[in-house]
C-alpha cells in the first residue's frame, strides 16, 4: 500500500506545490493573470477530461500498467521544464503532469479498492486520504522553500525524481493485479453509483475553506501570517480525521451513513462559522470544515469502493475523482458569484445552506426507519 499512498502524495504535491509559486516566481512565463489562469487551468482541465478515460483502461488492461505509465509521464513532464526553462515549455510540462496525473491518481484509488477486502477500505482509503492531504499541505510550503533555493526549475526536477522514485518503487512492491471479465453497464448504472454528494460537498467545502477563509481573516484585520495559519489547520485537521474515520467504519463503530450525515452537518456549520467576525470565527470554520471533509471523504470512497463491480473499480473511481475536482471548482464559483452579488457572508451562508439541505435525506431515511422499526416492535407486542 505505501507506493499507492506515495503516488497521492505525488499528485497533490506537484498540483498545490507548483500552483502556488507559479505567479510570484516565473515572472517571464507568467506575464498576465490571464496567463496565469491559463496555466492552473491546464492541469485542472487534463484531469477533467481524462480521469474517466483512464479509469476505464486500467479495468481493461489492469491498474499497475497506468499507474506505472502515468507517474513516468508525470516525471517526464516534469523534466521537460527542469531541463531548459521557457514559456512553451512550462506550458508543455503542466499540461504532461495534469495528463499523467490524471492517469495514475484514479488508478492508485482502484488498486487500494482491489488489493483490500471490504472490511479494511475505510482504514485503507483513509490513510491514502491521509497522504493526499499532507502533499496538499505541504505542497506550497516546500514548494515555496524549493523555488527560493534552486528556482522554478529546482521543483520541478524534485517533482520529477519524486515521480521517478515512486514508480520504481510501485514496480517492485505493487503486486500485478489482472483485469477481470466486465459485464454490460449502462450510463444509468453508473450514474447511480456516482449520484453520492459525497464526492462534491467536501470539495466544495474544503476548496471554499482555503480559497476564502484568508480573505475573511484580511477582512478582520488579521496578517498573512494568523490567516495561513488557519488555512493549516483546515488541511492538517482533515488530515488527521480521514485515518481515524475509516478505521471506526472497518470496526463497526461508525455507520457510512451516520458518518457522511455528521460530515455534512459539521462541514456546514463550519461554513456558519466562517460568518462569525475575527480570528475566533476563522478557526473555527477551519477546525470544523476540516473535521466535516476527513469524515465524508473515506467513508464516501469505501462505500462507493462497496457498491462498485471490481471489474469497473478503475472506471468509477475516475469518475468519481472527477466529481472531486468539480466540487474543487463549484464550490469558489458558488461564494464568488454570491458574494460578487452580496457579501461573502451570504457566500458562506448559501454553500452552508446548500451542504445542509444534502443531509436532508438522510434525516428523513433514518426517521423513516425509526418509525419502521417502532411500527414493528407495536404490531409484534
Amino acid at each position: 500500500m505505501w507506493p499507492l499512498y506515495a503516488a497521492g502524495f505525488t499528485t497533490a504535491f506537484g498540483a498545490h506545490g507548483i500552483a502556488a509559486n507559479l505567479g510570484g516566481f516565473s515572472a517571464d512565463a507568467v506575464t498576465s493573470l490571464l496567463v496565469l489562469g491559463g496555466l492552473l487551468a491546464l492541469y485542472d482541465g487534463a484531469e477533467v477530461l481524462l480521469k474517466p478515460v483512464f479509469g476505464s483502461l486500467a479495468d481493461r488492461i489492469g491498474g499497475k500498467p497506468v499507474l506505472l505509465g502515468g507517474l513516468i509521464a508525470f516525471a517526464a513532464a516534469s523534466a521537460l521544464y527542469a531541463i531548459a526553462d521557457s514559456p512553451g515549455r512550462l506550458w508543455a510540462a503542466r499540461l504532461g503532469q495534469g495528463a499523467a496525473a490524471s492517469a495514475f491518481s484514479p488508478s492508485a484509488s482502484a488498486l487500494v479498492a482491489r488489493l483490500n477486502p471490504a472490511a479494511k477500505r475505510g482504514r485503507a482509503f483513509g490513510s491514502y486520504g491521509f497522504y493526499k492531504s499532507i502533499g496538499y499541505t505541504l505542497g506550497p510550503l516546500l514548494g515555496g522553500v524549493l523555488v527560493w533555493a534552486g528556482g522554478l526549475r529546482l521543483l520541478f526536477t524534485v517533482m520529477a525524481v519524486c515521480a521517478a522514485a515512486v514508480a520504481l518503487w510501485a514496480a517492485l512492491a505493487v503486486p500485478a493485479v489482472p483485469p477481470l471479465p466486465r459485464k454490460r453497464q449502462t450510463v444509468a448504472d453508473l450514474a447511480r453509483r456516482l449520484a453520492d454528494r459525497s464526492f462534491l460537498a467536501p470539495t466544495a467545502a474544503l476548496s471554499v475553506g482555503v480559497g476564502f477563509l484568508p480573505v475573511s481573516g484580511a477582512a478582520a484585520g488579521l496578517g498573512t501570517v494568523a490567516t495561513g495559519a488557519a488555512v493549516s489547520v483546515l488541511a492538517a485537521t482533515a488530515a488527521v480525521v480521514q485515518p481515524k474515520a475509516g478505521r471506526a467504519l472497518d470496526a463497526g463503530r461508525l455507520s457510512t451513513r451516520t458518518g457522511l450525515l455528521a460530515g455534512l452537518l459539521i462541514t456546514a456549520a463550519g461554513l456558519a462559522a466562517a460568518m462569525l467576525p475575527g480570528l475566533a470565527g476563522v478557526l473555527l470554520a477551519a477546525s470544523l470544515i476540516g473535521t466535516g471533509t476527513g469524515l465524508i471523504t473515506p467513508l464516501g470512497f469505501a462505500a462507493l469502493a462497496a457498491s462498485t463491480p471490481e471489474e469497473r473499480m478503475g472506471q468509477t473511481m475516475g469518475s468519481a475523482e472527477l466529481g472531486r475536482e468539480l466540487g474543487d471548482a463549484g464550490g469558489p464559483l458558488l461564494v464568488a458569484g454570491v458574494a460578487t452579488a452580496a457579501t461573502l457572508t451570504y457566500g458562506y451562508a448559501a454553500l452552508a445552506v446548500l451542504l445542509a439541505a444534502g443531509a436532508l435525506p438522510a434525516l428523513g431515511g433514518r426517521r423513516r426507519a425509526a418509525d419502521g422499526r417502532n411500527a414493528g416492535g407495536s404490531v409484534s407486542r
